[in-house]
């Protein structure tokens, strides 16, 4: 008689996908979001500077921060 394999699994599998620039645009347009020009300058630079997302992260941290 075969073994049979149970169906369903306990373990959640998450997918991960990355959403390019426009794609993303379009989704924050319909929350009501919209890049201001200095937020859109920011960006190329870092497309220019070939920046990490951790580097990235941190230049937008330092942007925000107060003092």
């Amino acid at each position: 008689m075969p073994i049979r394999k149970k169906s369903g699994s306990s373990k959640r599998v998450s997918a991960k996908f990355v959403i390019g620039r426009e794609r993303f645009a379009q989704i924050s347009a319909v929350e009501g979001i919209k890049l201001t020009g200095e937020m859109k300058a920011r960006s190329a630079r870092f497309e220019r500077e070939g920046l990490s997302p951790a580097q990235r992260r941190k230049e937008i941290i330092k942007a925000y921060k107060k003092g």
